[in-house]
């Protein structure tokens, strides 16, 4: 990669830096005229500031096909961005800092070694993906021969990836191993494959959150959309562990979590399992075992709109506090009252016996795992924030005011 800056450095003439998706720098050539302090902490930090990245990225060059100008602003020089795909897959950036000479048809002429360069990184991710499914086994020396060599703290993802997506996980960030072959839980169809990931601790959520993204995308654009009968684009997270030879257990709660994720809305899209609560204890039963439970609520799942269901399981969320389920329904004390009392005649159990509503709490809560995935649509902030990056992307231009936002922020 190295190389490959300096040479794009000398032909054009140009200061340029290569950066990965994560804008982590990966290489730069001599600088060649001006610099701006954005060029110079990148090169000394080794990685762009948040602020910096959400800048550039206003002007679509996550979607972008070919090169991108940024024009400059007080205490921050233009620049080219080309994007480092391969085969439509982004892997990174080259920045040139802009000058009158550094026309599109001297950036044609380097086009040669920008495709190189998207090529390594590519073959550079593909070889992340390393055989989890054996460093994952419960069997000691299986684990040791898996070759899987990384640093604690660890946590492991889990994320379902169904024939329907074809194709490469996306990028992710240096140094995080996956292994896109994994098998689906037992008693899963065959063709059900899992995508194993094990990110260092600090960045499970941060990964966990982009391959959210990712699948969520091509779900169709939903929080946690049902194709082909199952849930995409949620992520189950295991707990953290300091001794990598205890990532297989991290893998077994992130697996469990997953579960959770595709069934229980409120956990979607990304459960990690320390936040599970009761479900940490209810996701291990078998089916079998939650289906009996869930039959002690089954009267009420019956009821029309299962609105008898939600209206029991909210007052056992909210500790039996009747003004505070009242508001959180939205409705009258009175109709609460009704409710739980025809609850207790369908059910036979009485709410004010503590074991009768413990029963009755775990019952609701199993019930949310036998029943099929959630379809959840995405909310409507979260869509409309995508149709505007969208539009970022198809204009290559930040919103009125973006640029003079961000100026303020960042450069001055």
């Amino acid at each position: 990669m190295q190389e490959i800056a300096d040479e794009i450095a000398r032909l054009l003439d140009a200061s340029v830096t290569m950066e990965d998706r994560s804008f982590k720098l990966l290489a730069y050539g001599e600088q060649s005229g001006d610099i701006d302090r954005v060029r110079q902490e990148s090169i000394l930090r080794r990685r762009a500031s948040a602020e910096v990245r959400a800048h550039f990225e206003g002007y679509g060059i996550a979607a972008a096909t070919g090169p991108v100008r940024i024009p400059g602003l007080p205490g921050l020089l233009g620049r080219v961005c080309v994007p480092l795909r391969h085969r439509g897959v982004n892997y990174g950036y080259l920045w040139l800092l802009d000058y009158p000479m550094l026309t599109d048809e001297r950036l044609a002429a380097v086009a040669p070694l920008v495709a190189r360069a998207a090529m390594l990184l590519a073959r550079e991710a593909r070889g992340r993906h390393v055989r989890l499914r054996d460093f994952f086994s419960a069997d000691p020396a299986t684990r040791a021969a898996a070759g899987v060599e990384i640093e604690g703290p660890v946590a492991a993802l889990a994320v379902r990836t169904p024939p329907e997506w074809a194709g490469d996980p996306p990028p992710l960030p240096r140094g995080v191993p996956a292994d896109p072959g994994m098998d689906g839980a037992p008693g899963e169809g065959p063709d059900e494959r899992l995508l194993a990931v094990l990110a260092p601790a600090a960045q499970a959520r941060e990964v966990a959150q982009r391959l959210h993204a990712a699948y969520g995308e091509a779900a169709g654009g939903v929080v946690g959309g049902v194709v082909g009968g199952v849930v995409g684009g949620v992520v189950g997270m295991g707990g953290p562990r300091d001794d990598p030879e205890e990532a297989w257990e991290s893998w077994r709660e992130a697996l469990f979590a997953l579960r959770v994720a595709e069934h229980v809305a409120r956990h979607a899209p990304v459960a990690s399992w320390p936040e599970l609560g009761v479900y940490r204890l209810l996701v291990r039963l078998s089916h079998r075992e939650l289906a009996d439970l869930a039959a002690e609520s089954a009267a009420l799942a019956a009821s029309a709109s299962r609105e008898l269901a939600r209206t029991v399981e909210t007052y056992l969320d909210h500790g039996g506090h009747v003004q505070e389920t009242a508001a959180a329904l939205g409705v009258h004390r009175q109709t609460l009252y009704y409710r739980l009392g025809k609850a207790e005649e369908l059910t036979g159990l009485d709410l004010a016996d503590g074991e009768n509503r413990l029963l009755l709490h775990l019952s609701l809560k199993a019930a949310a795992l036998v029943r099929p995935p959630h379809p959840r649509q995405a909310q409507s902030g979260q869509a409309q924030s995508g149709q505007a990056q969208s539009g970022q992307a198809q204009s290559g231009q930040p919103h009125p005011g973006q640029a003079q936002s961000s100026q303020a922020q960042v450069f001055s």
